[in-house]
């Protein structure tokens, strides 16, 4: 029977991803290239520990190591591209190389002859050097994640939520990577190593699902892609045209009845500011400065349609207002009481609310125009501003007026 290791499954996986990513994402090696990286690197490193502790091929052992010191660094480097404003590799990264090279040289150390390289004495393991670079990148992904969703200022709002928990997912199966690498060592000086290929054969293919997985996750929300029904490009580019500030939309309808449903569902949010958005809730300010930078937000949104861009993000916002992206988030945080992307949700959600209610458009156009890129941000937001879903809300809205 054919021994087909569980590696070699997470390599498939990751493939298929992959492939789905480069077909479909919208120009994906431009805006997501380090991500797509990883998910290559994952697969490569995923193979090679099939054939290692599948099929007993000790030659990759010259290339797994230098392989995985590539790890984490590169998680850190793509998700950091989330949190700022620039994107891509500086020339000023070139430090995060190190573990890299470091590891390549202590393998061509070690296998040169007697007397030519480093004395035995003044040897550091690779095991020491991967250690320490699975736990470092590991907790400076888990510092990134310290603001909340809203430190991901170059995320798509309508995906923030999901890439801020692969952030979080990354960070932590590095840091789970460099304990059980301890756990190997330890192993080896108690046990001579009696459960180490075991241990990680099964925790490295487990890992690297993870790391894939967030990889995936993320690199899949930023790139646009998602359950989306297939729709046409007219309904697409039609959602998005020209809402960054470059043009006005119209104005909603004037319907009365409607505009009372979709008050009745959004004012539980928070209590409403004087001069506020109804569909957002606005809570007491803490102080008049992020008081001033909410109500000029809130106008811009509402002249502007910002909300409208399925691409918008908070650098975006924080441009269009000329101030940092940590004052708006702040403003955003302390007078709404809602992180930004659920702020801008909020807007999208009135505008499908209000489609729903006045127009016949099916549900997978109206979640197009309304900013969603994905059904199921579209239908998780949803529910989270009304407690019903587009289905339900529409079909209580018919009844309603029939009644009337």
């Amino acid at each position: 029977m054919l021994f087909v290791p569980l590696s070699f499954l997470v390599a498939l996986f990751l493939a298929v991803f992959l492939v789905r990513l480069l077909r479909e994402g919208r120009d994906a090696w431009g805006t997501q290239g380090l991500f797509l990286a990883l998910i290559i690197l994952h697969i490569v490193q995923s193979l090679l520990v099939g054939l290692r502790w599948g099929y007993g091929m000790v030659q990759v052992l010259a290339v797994l190591p230098v392989m995985a010191s590539l790890i984490p660094a590169l998680s850190y480097l793509a998700f950091r591209d989330l949190a700022r404003e620039r994107q891509g590799i500086a020339r000023g990264d070139w430090p995060h190389l190190l573990p890299s090279l470091l590891v390549a040289a202590i393998l061509v150390m070690s296998r040169l002859p007697a007397g030519l390289g480093i004395p035995p004495a003044l040897r550091i393991p690779v095991d020491l050097v991967l250690i320490a670079s699975f736990f470092g990148y590991g907790l400076a992904l888990l510092w990134l994640a310290r603001l909340g969703p809203d430190g991901l200022v170059a995320s798509r709002l309508d995906g923030t939520l999901r890439s801020y928990r692969a952030l979080q997912l990354t960070g932590l199966a590095l840091i789970t990577s460099a304990l059980t690498d301890i756990s190997i060592s330890l192993d080896m000086l108690w046990s001579g190593g009696r459960y180490s290929p075991m241990v990680v054969s099964a925790a490295t293919t487990l890992i690297l699902f993870l790391l894939g997985l967030g990889a995936v996750t993320a690199g899949e929300e930023e790139a646009g892609e998602g359950d989306t029904e297939e729709v046409s490009g007219e309904t697409r580019g039609g959602a998005a045209e020209d809402h960054d500030g470059r043009g006005e939309a119209g104005e909603p309808a004037d319907d009365a009845a409607g505009r009372t449903r979709l008050e009745m569902a959004t004012d539980k949010l928070t209590t409403p500011m004087s001069g506020a958005n109804p569909a957002l809730g606005v809570a007491k300010p803490s102080n008049d400065d992020h008081r001033r930078i909410a109500a000029d937000l809130d106008r811009l949104m509402t002249e502007r349609r910002l909300w409208a861009n399925p691409d918008l993000n908070l650098a975006r916002l924080a441009r269009r207002l000329g101030l940092p992206a940590r004052a708006v988030s702040e403003a955003v945080n302390r007078v709404q009481r809602i992180s930004v992307s659920h702020y801008v949700n909020n807007f999208r959600v009135a505008e499908a609310c209000r489609l729903l209610t006045t127009t016949e458009m099916p549900i997978t156009r109206i979640l197009f125009e309304a900013g969603f890129l994905t059904k199921s941000n579209f239908n998780r937001e949803f529910l989270r501003v009304t407690g019903l879903s587009p289905t339900d809300w529409r079909r209580r809205d018919r009844a309603g007026t029939a009644a009337a």
